[in-house]
């Protein structure tokens, strides 16, 4: 289930450093994006928790959800890099991973192990060093 939460992301602007030449003196081209999740009606109770436990470095003490960006040149494009960018990290949050079941491994397997490990025993015993005393 893909969530957007387009609708509800609130955009601020500010001067961004970066190429651009004097564009970057005059123009607010950087977009910070923020999405205040408490209030949000697009996710419900436990999925909102979801989003707070995987981007708690991301969310604010106010409960918002913060991203910027300043890649583009355009507000625009910054604007859009924003809303890409958040609907993919809730959508990505949302998604529960499968639990890993441990599987021992097969008899035959195991057998199959523990014959390579003696086929490497004798041939590492050939390598070695004749000893004087081993003939005695």
């Amino acid at each position: 289930m893909k969530v957007d939460i387009t609708p509800e992301i609130w955009f601020q602007t500010a001067r961004s450093g970066g190429k651009g030449g004097q564009n970057v003196n005059k123009v607010e081209t950087m977009v910070e994006g923020r999405w205040h999740i408490a209030s949000s009606r697009l996710v419900n109770e436990e999925q909102k928790e979801r989003i707070r436990e995987k981007l708690a470095n991301k969310i604010t003490d106010e409960d918002q959800l913060l991203v910027k960006s300043q890649t583009e040149r355009s507000q625009l494009g910054n604007k859009g890099e924003v809303t890409r960018k958040m609907n993919q990290l809730i959508n990505s949050a949302l998604i529960r991973q499968k639990v890993r079941r441990p599987t021992k491994p097969t008899r035959a397997a195991q057998e199959k192990r523990i014959e390579t490990k003696k086929k490497n025993r004798s041939i590492k015993e050939l390598r070695r060093k004749i000893n004087k005393h081993d003939y005695l």
